[in-house]
């Protein structure tokens, strides 16, 4: 039986340690690069199973969306991001109060940002990352169809009674409105922030008051759902109305 010389590093098999060493360490990097391909190979199927999730919650669950401007300070700020419930409405009628999302009662026939550009911007309003296109509002719900909705001396009333409205803070927005009759099918919405807030109060051919036009009355099937939580920034989550 022959025997490895005085001070040989050589094992029974012939291979020494460092040779062994070498030959896991390939195993190991081709492992791990088969690992790699097979990931890559999988990637675009997870990329699509993600968008498809992500279409279907958008679509029929939940929203995020971006708070643009001051309409609705102290109850949300610039740059708050809220979930919106999509699917409320098909169970219930929009009570007063609710904070809703929806879209331009008046929308510019013109305006297109082309497919690829539309793709993008949904998905990023979808996931809270971008801000919404200007056709998409956040107000609150303060008229429903025939009622009659006024204002005096910085307080609302619904058909001459009036709101308690605790959401308020701050000097009162005094200028009177109405009496405005909601229309069927309509709905008559203010933001919290009464005096920086372009919306029911004023038609959308009024442009000496808000660039651009006001909202007007509020179709019930331009609305896209109910805010219900802030997620974003930390400091202001929490559940709204």
């Amino acid at each position: 039986m022959s025997q490895s010389p005085p001070g040989s590093d050589a094992e029974p098999d012939g291979s020494s340690p460092v040779r062994q060493g070498r030959s896991f360490a390939r195993r190991k990097k081709r492992r791990r690069d088969d690992s790699l391909k097979g990931f890559l190979k999988e990637l675009p199927v997870l990329i699509l199973v993600a968008l498809v999730f992500a279409t279907l919650l958008k679509t029929f669950l939940v929203q995020a969306f971006y708070i643009p401007s001051e309409s609705k300070v102290p109850t949300l700020k610039v740059g708050d991001r809220v979930l919106v419930n999509r699917l409320v409405y098909r169970f219930r009628d929009v009570h007063r109060g609710d904070i809703i999302v929806f879209s331009d009662p008046h929308p510019d026939p013109h305006a297109s940002q082309g497919l690829v550009g539309g793709i993008v911007r949904w998905l990023g309003e979808g996931f809270g990352l971008a801000k919404p296109a200007e056709e998409d509002f956040i107000k609150r719900v303060i008229g429903l169809p025939g009622e009659t909705v006024e204002m005096h001396n910085g307080r609302v009333f619904v058909d001459g009674v009036k709101l308690d409205e605790p959401y308020l803070v701050g000097p009162p927005d005094v200028r009177p409105f109405g009496p405005f009759q909601v229309p069927a099918g309509d709905l008559f919405v203010l933001g919290d922030n009464r005096s920086n807030s372009c919306d029911s109060r004023y038609p959308a051919s009024n442009d000496s008051v808000c660039p651009g036009g006001g909202l007007g009355f509020v179709p019930i099937d331009k609305v896209i759902g109910e805010a219900f939580v802030v997620i974003w920034p930390a400091s202001d989550m929490g559940g709204l109305n």
